[in-house]
């Protein structure tokens, strides 16, 4: 199974090293490889998100993601997006934007640096929005329920997140965005009202795409639910047949799709601090975009995995500790509006939090196991921490 998953990815490696290693030497083949592993580092956290939606999708989806959406996430973010991005915040043609991408390397550098209070504040507003949707929400599992038993009833509210998102997004434009330094470092520039629209931008995206998939969710559930309470009577209906006004094949497409949109979106929004990051390393869109795709290539492999293994149902608190990690990530996208924060520290945070969630999974799973030995049942243990 092993082979099976992750064989694309070391396919694709094997290639990416072997062309790195042509075109731009062994300093290229080491910069891709040490890129890879910036982005599988950086990712690892949206692995485990993506593996708890997408394991509510079928296998032809679960295929999408791993090619339709690799191409996306190699080529539409990790070399059309951020040349999109300079094209619009330096309202240069398209052309003109590709060129300054190939030929001036320090300039597409300094042009994209400049653009990441906006980017950070797009990804951030996100990101911070599927934390305190999660967050909120009254669950049956809590890993800290010291923490999220008083949340979830706050969540209660049906718009606490959102307001809590546009606090948080008008405290980092009054604060972080009106004096952000230069890509020189002589000077500030005011972005606070970048910062405000690049923000509204990214809570919007997230209530529609997010509305919209979970719209098309709750209905495919609800179709679920008719037919085991009429299970007799679907018996009668031939396959494929409409039942309640609509298929529910049709149904079940439209909520995948909605889904993966919303799962792309996810994962631009997890890039763009690797995309920044890998400016520390190089600054050659091609070596960038080269080694960054090998390792967006691993965390989908990883994702369909843990799908695939059940690791989500035999480790119950890991989705807790990865979205901690993307409420982390989400603040640390806010703060680097105005602060450099060190790819390290962001990497090191979410792996500490995803190692936390999966020791106390593992301890949850003893204790049930002692509990199903001494009381000949397994015992049902709701809360963590």
């Amino acid at each position: 199974m092993l082979l099976k998953t992750f064989g694309w990815s070391f396919a694709i490696t094997a290639a990416g090293l072997a062309l790195a290693g042509v075109l731009w030497g062994w300093q290229g083949l080491a910069i891709v490889a040490i890129l890879s592993v910036l982005e599988i580092s950086l990712s690892f956290d949206n692995a485990v998100i993506n593996a708890g939606i997408l394991r509510k999708m079928n296998p032809f989806w679960q295929k999408m993601f791993l090619t339709v959406g690799i191409l996306i996430a190699v080529f539409g973010m990790r070399l059309v997006f951020p040349v999109v991005i300079v094209a619009i915040t330096a309202k240069l043609g398209p052309i003109e934007a590709v060129r300054v991408a190939i030929q001036d390397h320090d300039r597409y550098e300094a042009l994209v640096t400049s653009a990441h209070p906006a980017i950070a504040a797009f990804g951030g507003m996100f990101l911070l929005m599927i934390f305190l949707d999660f967050i909120f929400e009254d669950r049956d599992i809590k890993w800290l329920a010291w923490l999220e038993k008083p949340l979830a009833k706050l969540g209660k509210l049906d718009t606490l997140s959102v307001v809590v998102s546009l606090v948080v997004l008008i405290i980092a434009a009054t604060t972080f965005a009106t004096a952000v330094p230069v890509h020189d470092g002589e000077g500030t520039i005011d972005k606070a009202t970048t910062v405000l629209l690049a923000g509204i931008g990214g809570l919007v995206t997230y209530l529609i795409v997010g509305g919209i998939s979970g719209f098309f969710e709750d209905r495919l559930e609800e179709a679920e639910d008719d037919e085991d309470e009429d299970g007799a009577v679907e018996d009668a209906v031939p396959a494929g047949a409409k039942k309640g006004g609509g298929s529910v094949v049709g149904l079940a497409g439209k909520a995948a799709f909605f889904m993966f949109l919303y799962l792309e979106v996810i994962d631009a929004s997890f890039s763009f601090d690797g995309v920044i990051g890998a400016f520390a390393i190089t600054n050659d869109i091609f070596v960038m975009a080269l080694g960054l795709g090998i390792g967006a290539m691993y965390i989908r492999s990883l994702t369909v995995f843990l799908v695939r293994k059940g690791t989500l149902d035999d480790y119950v608190y890991l989705e807790h500790g990865a979205h901690y990690a993307i409420g982390a990530l989400a603040v640390i996208l806010m703060i680097s509006i105005k602060y450099e924060i060190p790819e390290v520290v962001t990497g090191l945070i979410g792996v500490a939090l995803i190692g936390l969630s999966f020791f106390s999974s593992v301890l949850r799973n003893r204790k049930e196991a002692e509990a199903g030995d001494g009381s000949g049942s397994k015992a049902e243990v709701t809360s963590g921490v």
